[in-house]
């Protein structure tokens, strides 16, 4: 009987969880998430800083054309940062798709697809 009311307990949090959130595409900057709020950048100084940043360990989030900041997630358990996968684009506009998280103000991406922006 546990096991019953453990799984539908599951089944409910997973529907609310996929609820909240929304499919978008977004373009904007990847850069160093420091830089987005301390400097109050539009835009990264250069690529090669972004990526001195990424590399030093600072996380990369998406700084859209409308000011708002996506911090990039991931949908595994346990989750994994997602520096690695944007390190080649650190510093560059890109237009990323995936499902949009909000919570207090704060807004993040599940990145689906990403591409370089011309």
């Amino acid at each position: 009987m546990r096991w019953k009311a453990f799984i539908a307990f599951a089944v409910l949090m997973a529907l609310t969880s996929f609820a909240d959130s929304k499919k978008a595409t977004v373009t904007g900057y990847v850069i160093d998430s420091a830089c987005a709020y301390t400097k109050d950048l539009d835009r990264p100084i250069s690529e090669q800083c972004a990526q001195e940043c990424a590399k030093a360990g600072s996380p990369l989030v998406i700084l859209a054309e409308d000011g708002t900041v996506y911090w990039p997630i991931d949908n595994a358990r346990p989750a994994h940062g997602q520096n690695k996968r944007l390190m080649k684009v650190a510093g560059k506009k890109v237009t990323v798709s995936g499902q949009v998280h909000d919570r207090g103000g704060s807004k993040a991406i599940v990145i689906e697809t990403v591409e370089a922006s011309k």
